[in-house]
């Protein structure tokens, strides 16, 4: 079978099961399989597949017809231009996360700061974060053990292991030193909420990285409240919240002493990211 027919096959398979992005999956999984850019294929077409590739790709399209997210069916997502290896154990990183790594490498360019990553799943932000801010080191904490040695395993990809250090640990655990600065992407989906997301997300994604209880604000406010003890004078929270959470968030940051200082927008104009300092 010819490259375009395998695609095409591929594409109206997940057309028929409502997804959107059907013949972008089917081109991907069938460069994944054929170990070829998208470009490759595509001035390929008229070029035959072997048999067993062939139903190795067939198993991947039944994967995605499924809603398996196609970063998990691939074991990689791509976040400020790197390629991190994920797993379910994971949340997938969203490119809206690389507009709070954005304006934090902005601020702190050619600072040497220290940096704590609270929840750090696939360790993307503070990997990230450190590769642009090259005199900087970080501490990235995750309460799955499993999300830990993902984090681990991207810090060695991308030659961070010297300057990021991955530690299973939750928020009430006391820390020896002082923090410049601490970002997390908590999870804060409203735990009756979680029922309406995505099938992508509420079947494959971690229950783990999303639930933020009743209200959407309990790792939150867990955050901000441990932050306090944790950051130096001056030192700075970076939050990523929820839609329509910034008012509620804004309130909990000032009645713990912390002053906004940029606020950073999302695609849709959503304020998605919180910059705040301690100040006493």
């Amino acid at each position: 079978m010819e490259i375009l027919k395998l695609i095409n096959n591929g594409s109206r398979q997940l057309k028929g099961k409502n997804i959107y992005s059907h013949q972008l999956d089917s081109e991907i999984l069938l460069s994944k399989v054929l170990n070829k850019t998208r470009e490759e294929l595509l001035i390929n077409l008229n070029q035959k597949i072997e048999s067993s590739k062939i139903n190795y790709f067939n198993r991947l399209i039944d994967r995605r017809s499924y809603r398996e997210p196609i970063a998990y069916i691939l074991k990689e997502k791509e976040f400020w231009s790197k390629k991190f290896l994920v797993n379910n154990d994971t949340l997938i990183p969203r490119p809206e996360t690389e507009l709070m790594v954005e304006k934090i490498v902005e601020i702190y360019k050619k600072k040497n700061i220290y940096i704590l990553d609270i929840g750090t799943g696939t360790g993307c932000i503070l990997l990230s974060l450190l590769s642009e801010l090259r005199a900087s080191k970080g501490i990235g904490i995750d309460i799955s053990q499993k999300a830990i040695l993902i984090a681990k395993a991207n810090s060695q990809k991308h030659k961070l292991k010297h300057r990021a250090k991955f530690y299973r640990r939750s928020l009430s655990e006391i820390f020896p030193n002082k923090f410049d600065l601490i970002v997390s992407n908590p999870p804060y989906i409203m735990r009756k909420d979680i029922k309406n997301l995505d099938e992508d997300i509420k079947k494959f994604e971690p229950k783990l990285a999303l639930d933020g209880g009743n209200d959407g604000l309990d790792v939150i406010k867990k955050v901000i409240y441990k932050s306090k003890s944790i950051l130096k004078i001056k030192g700075m929270l970076a939050l990523e919240i929820g839609n329509e959470q910034f008012r509620k968030v804004s309130k909990i940051l000032r009645n713990n002493k912390f002053k906004t200082r940029y606020l950073v927008k999302d695609y849709r104009e959503n304020n998605r990211c919180i910059l705040s300092t301690l100040e006493y």
